[in-house]
């Protein structure tokens, strides 16, 4: 069998292996794969008949490596027929039989066709050299995908690389002692307060693994998202781990729409067991293990809060650390709620740009209005919720009316054709 030598192919494929971190196997098919692309290159080239060739011509094409010879062979597999039409896919019964006698219509037989050392010219070897680079990313890129995909919704180490535009390019690490990979870190999900200086590192949340073949980095990883700070309590919090202390929610504003205001984040915590302070787990002695997750977020502020099923004391203590006279639930269906404080708690209460306020309504789902207590007018306020209330369920029974009235015509339509259609079934 003749073949194409391939000076170096196996300190080539070693070489490949080691620097872009592939196994020898996948990168012996990506060479595969360069080569019979090189080949069609070849093939359209020297195409003298101006044979059409479609998108699958060359499917029955293989390149074997000789990994030990350092070359390679194209094979290609024919059927049997008694009339040969196209001589790429067909060999004629009478030729083959004259080798092999048992022979029969329709079987396969595959065929060295490789073309001779001097005519594989330099365009096929520069179609090879284009293919086998772009494979060589696929490989990685897939590498990539299979390693990181199960780690979605985790926390990474990772280590600042380089800018490019507003985004930080970082290397993160699978911990499964595999190399770094690139990871985007977009504007949106940086910290205010983060110093993005090179080789400085940072705990981050993997958010995406990119699944596509676009250019840059397929991870996207953030600093903002609040699954960062479960992971932060989690790793320092025992009784987290170990299930005693569960999280109920988080509300997080990292990066507020004001810049006069810092980061800021409310985490809602619950237990089961009556001898154990959920809020104190979380912050430990002296504030040590809140401490922990502070310093990790560069000073940002957080809010630890007792879950209660009751909806008026979750709301309550939503809105720590400002005192609660009352929480009036004015409207359960659409969750909206009043909370009396007193004058001197009003500011503490609705936070500054109105930060504690709204993370507080994100944390427990109501729409939160802070009322003064002393100028509350109870009457007056009953009164107009009862009035909204009204109107909101009058219009709801027009919405239903005019559902109602709708499914009926479609069923007034629906027997009609069915009418008209029995007479001429009968015909």
């Amino acid at each position: 069998m003749s073949m194409v030598t391939l000076s170096g192919l196996k300190n080539l494929i070693e070489s490949i292996s080691s620097e872009r971190n592939l196994p020898r196997l996948a990168v012996q098919s990506a060479i595969r794969e360069a080569l019979l692309k090189g080949y069609e290159r070849y093939r359209r080239a020297q195409n003298l008949e101006r044979r059409q060739f479609d998108e699958n011509y060359f499917d029955n094409f293989e390149v074997e490596l000789d990994i030990e010879g350092e070359g390679f062979r194209v094979l290609s597999t024919k059927t049997i027929v008694e009339e040969v039409s196209n001589n790429d896919h067909q060999i004629s019964l009478e030729e083959v039989q004259q080798v092999a006698p048992e022979a029969q219509l329709g079987d396969s037989v595959v065929l060295d066709v490789t073309p001779d050392q001097g005519e594989f010219g330099r365009m096929a070897a520069m179609q090879t050299k284009q293919v086998l680079a772009q494979k060589l990313r696929d490989q990685q890129r897939q590498m990539v995908q299979e390693e990181f995909h199960d780690l979605e919704g985790t926390v990474l180490q990772a280590r600042v690389l380089r800018f490019e535009r507003q985004s930080v390019v970082l290397a993160v690490t699978s911990n499964f002692g595999q190399p770094e990979v690139e990871a985007e870190l977009p504007k949106r999900e940086q910290l205010p307060n983060d110093n993005y200086r090179a080789n400085a590192t940072f705990k981050v949340y993997l958010k995406q693994v990119s699944q596509g073949q676009q250019r840059g980095p397929q991870l996207m990883v953030s600093r903002a998202d609040a699954g960062l700070v479960v992971y932060l309590f989690a790793n320092e919090v025992p009784e987290i781990e170990d299930e005693v202390v569960r999280i109920v929610a988080v509300a997080r504003e990292a990066n507020p729409p004001s810049r006069f205001v810092g980061p800021r984040t409310k985490i809602a915590v619950d237990t089961l067991d009556r001898d154990v302070d959920p809020v104190g787990a979380c912050i430990g002695a002296r504030g040590s293990r809140i401490q922990v997750v502070v310093n990790e977020l560069r000073g940002e502020k957080i809010d630890v809060i007792r879950w209660s099923p009751d909806p008026a004391t979750y709301i309550s203590n939503a809105l720590s650390p400002a005192r609660v006279d009352e929480v009036r639930l004015m409207d359960p269906e659409t969750r909206q709620t009043h909370v009396l404080v007193a004058e001197d708690q009003l500011s503490l209460a609705i936070g500054k740009e109105g930060q504690n306020v709204r993370l507080a309504a994100r944390l427990t789902g109501w729409k939160i209005d802070i009322k003064d207590k002393a100028k509350y007018d109870y009457a007056a306020e009953d009164a107009k919720f009862a009035e909204v209330r009204a109107q909101h369920q009058q219009q709801q029974q027009q919405d239903d009316n005019d559902t109602q009235a709708r499914e009926d015509e479609i069923t007034e339509e629906l027997e009609l054709e069915t009418d008209n259609l029995a007479p001429e079934e009968e015909a």
